[in-house]
This record gives structure tokens, C-alpha cells and sequence, in this order.
């Protein structure tokens, strides 16, 4: 670059100077989380806080053995941050591969850069067939634009010198140059893309039952904590040593240590999976968001369709001329020199070969306002393709009409003797009909299958299009959509009308507004759905802003890929399912292994409870408690947690959670009373430790029956998970039984005691699972494996 630049007057240090502040601009619009935010958020919380204080009461009083949780804690914060830095630098990743570039104009010269490296007062180089990446005036030229990402009007509206050019939209014929206006984050797409970010709001079932769970557990723990302790140091004249260790082991255990982080491994762990596969999570709660998603709103145009035109047949007029006329040469050369290049004229390219056959004297480009283009030839003929109601001088023929009434996108071919000019009246000029040609948006392969999955998984696909009403149901007819034929025009709708009835009721929207996509969207939720949505312009950032979770499409605007949840990179709506069923993976697995982590919370606060109000100590130390944290809860629950599960989630969370823990919980404190009832009424003769080394054996049997619960039916890995868990602990126990404080040899009074509870602890966790299962509890065979096995995303890791 020269001292000045020759078409902005700046330096070349203004320049690198003004593209700092535009990435700077740009970087603060995109709303991602830090490095040092993930290390906050994973180190700083209320949990670790409450561990934190129960080894440091620990360490004080020397009993260093039963600090080893403090080791769990601190792996659950290194695995968390370093699972999320790694989603973090994958999506970072990810979104460089969709960073566009711009031609400008430096010194005189075209030069390609990225987007970020533009500056206010650039030259943009713009061309049919290009996306505008930022605000800008035409200086020169003449070009039609496409504003349906911004309006979600299809039509193209004409460019002149001095009109404004806005980010989002798109050239779709003709050429032009455009002073930049805004960079960045001031560009008006980006503008309405951060502020529908910023309102976003996280809805996570999961991260709100934990807070809860926390905020419920640290009323309890202060308190008790302090009772505990008094009991046993005041009243009991325990030691020092003996009163923290057995209070620290009460509150240790009403603390699901593994929970926190195996949602947030299994929430990470999906991001990077879905991201080998070109999906772009930019939320991590939003992939629990997809699992519960009843209502899937899907716009027509590259989503069901795959956003190309295709030319599906010629219809031959029957005249003198089209007999004689060879259609293909003409259209060979039309398209040859062409400037056009809108979906309808790439589909003309692709179905008629160019040809150098006839030489071109004059020709008029495509424009929405004349709905025709023509070339006059060197022979002296010209060809004119429009619209039928422009090109056609009579009534348009039958054939044609059905072909519209189909949905259908219907061009005429004519010929006409003489020059032509923009300004040419066709309804003055004798036009000869050759050829009607049929164009249709070509349909996904795999959008029948795809839509048939969905219906069977319970989630109802609606369409909600700015297209004609007509055109959009044919569409999805084609597609093979239920109810395609209740399809209503949204022009016809007034402000006063109950969105809450139409939306429930028709499938197909078309002619939608931004905000009656907004208001269908709150109407659904209003009605109890959880929904989804798709879209890829900022007509569609209202309607994403309301959707439970939001899915734009990577060929898309910048501004509703920045407002989305998720970014479907390769914009492929073949991935919806696998979404799905990645979300419904995150949510059973960890459902599924919460009901073992909530035994015992359950039981410790119970247990709790009982021995503040009896005067007696806690029946077990923190390192069995860390024991049954790491044998029994974790290790099963981590191994298992990518583990396919594509089952409708048809229960909250939490209460999911509790009813499949409760079961074991109430037998391991029926367990507990019945030993201390045993020994005060002399039934036997045992001593603390005796006790202890029961409850133990028997809380820890009962804790592995619930593991062995959740992973019926076997597979081999549970089978091994199983075998290997079971092996682990009551290894542990017979090869450290001093130091886990248990005496292995009881006498026989002990072990009459150990097996008549067991019989009856098992008996009422047995009683117990049935009162509380319900039909929502009922297993789905590993063997039935869903859609995803021979249908998404997954179907390689699956094999």
C-alpha cells in the first residue's frame, strides 16, 4: 500500500488503525465466553464453596485421610474448564470456516479481503451472486437486491447511485460500487443480531434444578452443621477430632459432588461431537433446550427445499414459430451472455448448455419491476423470458395455470422481431410464444424421512414462510408434510385475530411478517410447546429471539447466525434429527445417573436429621462418603454418559431424579434405624464400629442395586461398568478397612443382623419402586435403536 490510499484518503497506518477498531467493534457483538469466565464460573460457585469450608474444618483438626473429596473437587473443576475451553476453541474454530470475504477497491486496484479487515469509506466491489457484509451507498452502477434476510420480502428491489445498501442482503443481478458506511458491530444486521442476544435468556431445566438443589442443601448445612457439632463436642464431649469429622461427614454427603460435573462434561461432550459434524452450539444449555422441543418451525426455502431452483419441464407452445424454432441453441446463448444470476436464471444454467451459436447485438437484464429480460440477437430476433401475465399476450394456457396452481414457478419463452430496451412497452410489441418452463425448488432427498421421523417422535412441524400460501404447501405436500393442506395466508389475518387458535391450527403460514412469526411463535409456547426454530435472515431474529431454541441455518446472515443458539454450518436440514436426538442423549444419561446421585442427599439429610434429634453421631466418615462419591456414583455414571439414548423425555428432571432415588435412599435409612434398634433393644451385642461397617456394606449394596437398575438391559460396557464397580469398592473396603475406619470381622450376631436387614432393606426399596413408577418409567430395549442408527449425524459412531 502506497502513503495514501488513493480511493479513501487514508494512510496506511489510519487504515490498519480503523480495521483494529472494526475486529475490536465486531469481536464485542459476538457474545462468547472468556477463558478467564469459564475458570470463574467453574472455580467460584457456591458448591465449591461449601466443600472448601468442610476441608478446611478437616485440615485444622489433622484428620488428613478424610480430605481426600477435596481431590474429587478439585478434578471436577479441571475437567469442567478443560471440556469447556475445548468446546469454547472448537466453536471458535468453527466460526472462522464462515467468515466471508469482500472484494474493495485500494489504490486503484480490486483487492479480496476478509470482512473484519473492512474499513468506513472502503470501495466495495459488488457483483450479482455476492452477500453485502456491511452498510453502504451506491457510488456507481445498477443492481437489483435481495432484502428477504432483512424483510422477508423475496422481491428485488433496484440499486441506484445514492441508495443505500444494508448488511444481510444480497445482489442478485447486475454489478456496482458501494462507499462502507458502518464496520462490524454497527452494521444494521449486527446491531439487531446483538441486542436479540443480549435478551436471549438461558432456559436450562437442569442447570436450574442443580441451583435449587444447592440453594435448598446450603439452608440445611449451616445449621445442622452447627448442631451436629455442638451435639457431639458439648453434649456428647466427643473429642474435637471425632465431632468435626463426623459433622464434616453429614454435610459432605447431602452434596451431589459428581452431578455438577457430569452435566457439564455431557453438555460439552455434545458440542464437540456435534461440531465434527459442522454444528455450531453456541449455547451449551441449548442442546438440553432441544430434547424437550414438541414444535419444529421450519421455513420453506432451504430447509425442506435445499434452496436451489431446478427446471422440472418444457411445455412446447403449438404454434408455426415454436415448431420451427430450436429452443435449446437460443436459450444457450441467452444464458451465455447473461448478466443475470438469481436462483431462477442458475436453474436455467444448469438445465440448458451454453452455446456460442447465436452472436448478440443488445440485451435487457432481468428485473423484478418488469418481471422480464431479453437479448436481441445479430439476426435481428429477440428473446424475450418473463412471467406469463407479462410475456404472454393472450390468456395464459391451462397447462400453465395447473403448473401454478402446483406451486409452481412458470416462465414463457417468446419471440419478437426488432431491438428491445428497459423502456420497452410489451404490451405494444408482437410477441410469439415458443416454450412455458416449469421451475420448482427442488426438494431435500431426505426431507420425507426426515419429516416421518420427527412425526413419530411426537415433534409437529409447522412451516412458516414469506412465500405465496399456495407455493409453501405444495412444498411441503411434496415433501411428504402431514396436514400440508391446512395452509393459511398470514396477508389475511388481522391485528386482532387469536394467534393461539391459528397457530395451533393450520401447519402452513405463508406471507408471514417478522412479527407474526414472533407472535406464532409466543402463541405456541403460550399453549405449553416447547419449540424450535429455524431461520436464516433478520426477518427471522424476532421469531428466534422467542423460540425456546433457535437453529440458523450457515449460508444464512450474519445476523442470525450471531442471535442462534445453534448454526447448522453446511446448512443441512438432514442434521435436525441428529440434533434431537444429541439433546435427548444429555438429558436421559444424566437423568438416568442423577437418581443415583440423590440416594445419597437423600439419606444424609434424613440421617441427619435424625441423629441432631437423637443425640447420636453420623453414622459414617467423609472418606466412605468420598468412597461411594467415586466407586458407586461417578465412575458408573461417567463411563455411561455417551451412551445412545434417543427416548421422548416425558419427565421433569428433577422429580424424575427423586422418584428414582427415594426408593433406595428410604431402605438405607430403614437399614440405619433398624441396626440402631437392634443394638439398643440387645437383640446382638455389636459396638460403633460394627454398626458402621453394616450401614456401610448395606448403603453401599443398595447405592450398586440402583446403578444396576439404570443400566438394565446390559450391554457389554454395562455389563463391565457393573462388574468392575461392584469389584472396586468392596475392594477398596476389604483392602483398607482401617483406613476407611470398618472392622471386616464380625462376629455372628453381626452378620445375622447384616443379612436380616438386608432381605428387609431390599424388601422395601423393591415395596417402594413400585408405589412410585409410573408409566413414564418404563425401559426402552438398547435394542431399539431410533432414526439416529441409520439416519443422522451419529450413524458412524453408532456402528
Amino acid at each position: 500500500m502506497t502513503e495514501k490510499n488513493l480511493i479513501n484518503g487514508l494512510s496506511e497506518k489510519e487504515v490498519t488503525q480503523r480495521v483494529q477498531e472494526g475486529k475490536q467493534n465486531l469481536a464485542q457483538s459476538v457474545m462468547t465466553k472468556t477463558t478467564g469466565e469459564i475458570i470463574r464460573r467453574n472455580v467460584f460457585t457456591l458448591f465449591n464453596l461449601m466443600n472448601l469450608l468442610i476441608a478446611i474444618a478437616l485440615f485444622c483438626v489433622g484428620a488428613y485421610s478424610n480430605m481426600v473429596f477435596i481431590g474429587i473437587i478439585i478434578l471436577n473443576m479441571i475437567i469442567g474448564i478443560a471440556q469447556e475451553i475445548k468446546a469454547k476453541k472448537t466453536v471458535e474454530k468453527l466460526s472462522l470456516l464462515s467468515v466471508p470475504s469482500v472484494t474493495v477497491l485500494r489504490d486503484g486496484k480490486e483487492k479480496t479481503i476478509a470482512t473484519d479487515e473492512v474499513v468506513q469509506e472502503d470501495v466495495m466491489v459488488l457483483s450479482a451472486g455476492q452477500q453485502i457484509c456491511c452498510d453502504g451507498i451506491v457510488l456507481s452502477g445498477d443492481a437489483e437486491v435481495n432484502e428477504a434476510l432483512l424483510t422477508g420480502e423475496a422481491d428485488a428491489v433496484g440499486k441506484r447511485n445514492g441508495d443505500d445498501l444494508l448488511s444481510g442482503s444480497s445482489l442478485v443481478s447486475g454489478r456496482c460500487l458501494a462507499k462502507v458506511t458502518h464496520v462490524g458491530g454497527d452494521n444494521y444486521a449486527f446491531k439487531i443480531a446483538r441486542e436479540a442476544k443480549q435478551v436471549k435468556e438461558q432456559s436450562s431445566e437442569l442447570m436450574q434444578s442443580m441451583r435449587k438443589v444447592t440453594r435448598i442443601t446450603s439452608l440445611f448445612i449451616i445449621p445442622l452443621g452447627m448442631i451436629l457439632f455442638l451435639e457431639a463436642f458439648v453434649l456428647r464431649s466427643d473429642p474435637l477430632f471425632i465431632s468435626v469429622v463426623s459433622t464434616s461427614a453429614g454435610l459432605l454427603g447431602m452434596l451431589p459432588k459428581g452431578l455438577v460435573l457430569l452435566i457439564s462434561v455431557s453438555l460439552a461432550g455434545g458440542v464437540i461431537k456435534l461440531a465434527k459434524n459442522k454444528i455450531l452450539i453456541q449455547d451449551m444449555f441449548s442442546l438440553e433446550t432441544l430434547s424437550h422441543v414438541d414444535v419444529l418451525c421450519l421455513d420453506k426455502t432451504g430447509t425442506l427445499t435445499e434452496g436451489k431452483m431446478e427446471v422440472e419441464r418444457i411445455l412446447p407452445f403449438e404454434n408455426t414459430i415454436a415448431k420451427k424454432v430450436k429452443l435449446e441453441p437460443l436459450m444457450g446463448s441467452f444464458l451465455k451472455h447473461s448478466i443475470d444470476n438469481n436462483a431462477t436464471f442458475q436453474a436455467l444454467k444448469a438445465y440448458f448448455k451454453e452455446s456460442s451459436t447465436y452472436a448478440v447485438y443488445s440485451s435487457v437484464a432481468f428485473s423484478s419491476e418488469r418481471k422480464w429480460a431479453a437479448m436481441t440477437f445479430e439476426k435481428g430476433d429477440t428473446l424475450v423470458i418473463g412471467a406469463p401475465e407479462k410475456v404472454l399476450q393472450g390468456e395464459i394456457p391451462n397447462a400453465l395455470k395447473t403448473e401454478i396452481k402446483r406451486g409452481r414457478r412458470v416462465l414463457v419463452v417468446s419471440i419478437a422481431k426488432g431491438t428491445m430496451t428497459s423502456q420497452t412497452n410489451l404490451s405494444e410489441t408482437k410477441l410469439t410464444p415458443i416454450a412455458g418452463i416449469v421451475i420448482r425448488d427442488r426438494i431435500r432427498q431426505s426431507a420425507p424421512k426426515i419429516l416421518n421421523y420427527f412425526r413419530k417422535q411426537g415433534v409437529t412441524v409447522k412451516v412458516i414462510s414469506g412465500d405465496n400460501p399456495v407455493t409453501a404447501s405444495m412444498v411441503a405436500k411434496d415433501a411428504g408434510l402431514k396436514n400440508y393442506d391446512k395452509a393459511i395466508d398470514m396477508m389475511s389475518v388481522g391485528e386482532n385475530v387469536d394467534f393461539r387458535k391459528i397457530a395451533e391450527k393450520y401447519t402452513v403460514f405463508g406471507r408471514t411478517t417478522p412479527q407474526q412469526k414472533k407472535k406464532l411463535v409466543q402463541a405456541l409456547k403460550a399453549e405449553g410447546h416447547s419449540v424450535a426454530m429455524t431461520g436464516d435472515g433478520v426477518n427471522d431474529l424476532l421469531a428466534l429471539k422467542e423460540a425456546d431454541c433457535s437453529i440458523a441455518m450457515g449460508n444464512g446472515s450474519d445476523a442470525a447466525r450471531q442471535a442462534a443458539q445453534v448454526v447448522l454450518l453446511e446448512s443441512d436440514f438432514s442434521a435436525l434429527p441428529g440434533l434431537l436426538l444429541e439433546g435427548r442423549r444429555v438429558v436421559n444419561n444424566v437423568t438416568r445417573a442423577a437418581g443415583v446421585f440423590f440416594i445419597k442427599t437423600i439419606y444424609s439429610v434424613v440421617l441427619t436429621f435424625i441423629c441432631v434429634l437423637t443425640n447420636i453421631a453420623f453414622p459414617f466418615l467423609p472418606i466412605q462418603i468420598t468412597l461411594i462419591d467415586a466407586a458407586i456414583e461417578a465412575y458408573p455414571s461417567f463411563v455411561t454418559a455417551f451412551e445412545a439414548d434417543g427416548r421422548r423425555i416425558r419427565e421433569r428432571f428433577l422429580p424424575s431424579a427423586l422418584r428414582k432415588a427415594l426408593p433406595n435412599a428410604v431402605a438405607i435409612i430403614a437399614a440405619f434405624l433398624l441396626i440402631n434398634f437392634a443394638a439398643v433393644l440387645g437383640v446382638v451385642q455389636i459396638g460403633m464400629v460394627e454398626k458402621t461397617t453394616i450401614l456401610y456394606l448395606l448403603a453401599g449394596l443398595l447405592s450398586m442395586q440402583a446403578v444396576i437398575k439404570n443400566n438394565m438391559p446390559f450391554t457389554k460396557l454395562r455389563l463391565f461398568v457393573v462388574v468392575t464397580m461392584a469389584a472396586g469398592y468392596f475392594g477398596a473396603v476389604f483392602l483398607f478397612s482401617h483406613l476407611l475406619g470398618l472392622e471386616m470381622a464380625l462376629n455372628t450376631g453381626a452378620l445375622l443382623l447384616f443379612g436380616a436387614v438386608l432381605v428387609i432393606a431390599f424388601g422395601i426399596e423393591r415395596i417402594l419402586t413400585k408405589c412410585v413408577r409410573n408409566d413414564n418409567g418404563k425401559k426402552m430395549a438398547i435394542g431399539k435403536r431410533p432414526f439416529s442408527s441409520r439416519y443422522s449425524i451419529f450413524q458412524k459412531e453408532q456402528r
